[in-house]
């Protein structure tokens, strides 16, 4: 049954239903719905995305409802035992229970009115119900007049959302910090792997693939500190602005005491926007942080790109490293494994970054003292929130652990090589290691063969220069060898001049 048609329903089969009124009219509902009227009407106006609210969301909308309630008791402005119910309710919003009673589409016009009258009514209802009275009863506990006061959807929305994108921050971020580590793991692993790093795609100096593998740990790091420092500002909230920041209906004591419990409801170090009107207007601090959301989607999709490059073949690609095989690759070619987590990760990086443009189109079309595109922000900034986690979780367990190194393949590819032969240029001048370039490709010898034709080094020599070691190290460590050949040179060009 869909719930669109659940009044129909009821009258249908009998159900019990119970009438309630606003201003557009008056309603059938479902006696025991927790939801009410305006639920009802935010239900039907806004068939968008089929989805449910967001958990994170509901739970923090349930928080700023208790910490109103808190503030609103000790200031008298309702009554002790209503306030209780209105916590107690509340409490069980946090704890996960009535979730299914928000019944609200995510994306919805309204900047958000549905999704706090859907909570305030949930909460008025479960809190009449607690005091001993029917839902629908709200001469006992009123949606507006208690569970909604000195409040507005204009504070009440945003606050909550700032609590809910760093509740869910807190996952991602520690996703993140497993993949970096999953990462420095294996750099630590092939510290000793010698390979041919590659620039457009070509030939260009070695490297070590525990190098590589280091080089994406950093850049992910980058990531988890980009997000952090942009969480920050999202303990900056308007919680007590009410409609347009002016905070009418709102006094500074409730302003006050209101932070201060929600703070310790959520365990966020929340303080009050110096600037309240400010802060109900812009909505920039949840773009920066959908842009760092972005940035390390572009990171994690060039990561992913490049371990397929690395992973290509087996036999007839790149092949220097063995992603684990976790599914079968084809329906047609029976020996096929492909590289599907790369490939998902990819898929989770194109999403985000998508989602990033409607937070930025969403961001700047606020107009005067509000925005009301705050849903569909919201919608794609926690969506873009879960889905990395969850890329980066998966990235981590079901392809870097297993990842394994083709070390032969890595070595072969250096030792016949030809761009090994810019490690030699700091001790035969860049002409000499030309020629000997050209000879290499002209008859498919290797570097180290016409060095030693030419008695330009000794083997002994040439195996410090092309150790692993040394090939991918700063030049410090050869500037002995440098003066030792220079020496040779000069004393070979001394005996020519003396024999001349």
């Amino acid at each position: 049954m869909k719930m669109d048609d659940g009044n129909r329903c009821c009258e249908r089969r009998g159900c019990e239903v119970r009438i309630e009124r606003d201003l557009i009219g008056e309603r059938e509902l479902p006696k025991d719905a927790y939801y009410g009227i305006q639920s009802l009407r935010g239900f039907e106006n806004f068939r968008i995305t089929g989805l449910k609210l967001h958990p994170a969301l509901i739970k923090a909308m349930a928080m700023v409802k208790k910490a109103a309630a808190l503030a609103n008791t000790e200031l008298g402005y309702i009554p002790k035992e209503v306030g209780a119910a209105i916590m107690a309710a509340s409490d069980e919003l946090i704890e996960g229970k009535l979730h299914d009673q928000v019944i609200v589409d995510p994306i919805q016009g309204g900047a958000g009115t549905s999704i706090n009258m859907n909570i305030n009514e949930v909460i008025a209802n479960r809190a009449i119900e607690i005091l001993g009275g029917e839902k629908g009863d709200d001469r006992l506990v009123s949606p507006l007049n208690h569970v909604n006061r000195s409040q507005s959807t204009n504070d009440a929305v945003p606050t909550a959302a700032r609590i809910a994108i760093q509740m869910e921050l807190e996952n991602t971020i520690k996703a993140l910090d497993k993949l970096a580590s999953s990462m420095e793991s294996k750099a630590e692993e092939f510290k000793d792997v010698i390979k041919m790093g590659r620039t457009h795609l070509q030939d260009a100096v070695p490297i070590t693939l525990g190098q590589e593998f280091s080089a994406w740990a950093g850049a992910v790091r980058r990531d988890i500190e980009r997000i952090r420092q942009a969480a920050e500002a999202l303990n900056v909230i308007n919680l007590g602005g009410t409609a347009v920041g002016t905070a009418l209906n709102a006094d500074m004591e409730y302003i006050r005491i209101s932070c201060s419990e929600l703070a310790k409801i959520s365990g966020y170090p929340l303080r009050t926007a110096e600037n309240l009107v400010d802060a109900t207007q812009n909505a920039d601090v949840l773009a920066q942080l959908s842009s760092c959301l972005k940035v390390c989607a572009i990171n994690l999709c060039k990561i992913a790109n490049d371990i397929r490059l690395l992973a290509s073949g087996p036999m007839a690609g790149i092949g220097e490293i063995i992603l684990p095989a976790v599914q079968p690759g084809s329906s047609i070619m029976p020996a096929k494994v492909n590289p599907v987590i790369p490939e998902v990760v990819n898929q989770v990086a194109f999403q985000i970054i998508g989602n990033d443009l409607t937070v930025t189109m969403a961001a700047q079309a606020g107009q005067l003292e509000l925005n009301v595109f705050m849903p569909v922000l919201l919608f794609n900034l926690l969506q873009s929130i879960d889905i990395l986690g969850n890329a980066a979780n998966t990235f981590a367990e079901r392809c870097i652990v297993g990842i394994k190194a083709n070390e032969d393949k890595c070595r072969q590819a250096v030792e016949r090589n030809v761009g090994i032969v810019t490690a030699l240029v700091p001790y035969l001048t860049y002409q000499v290691a030309s020629d000997i370039a050209k000879e290499a490709r002209a008859t498919g010898k290797s570097v180290r063969e016409i060095v030693l034709e030419r008695g330009l080094m000794s083997e002994e020599e040439l195996n410090h220069i092309f150790s692993p070691s040394q090939l991918t190290q700063p030049l410090k460590s050869r500037r002995d060898l440098a003066r030792h050949v220079s020496a040779k040179e000069d004393a070979a060009a001394a005996t020519n001049e003396s024999n001349g």
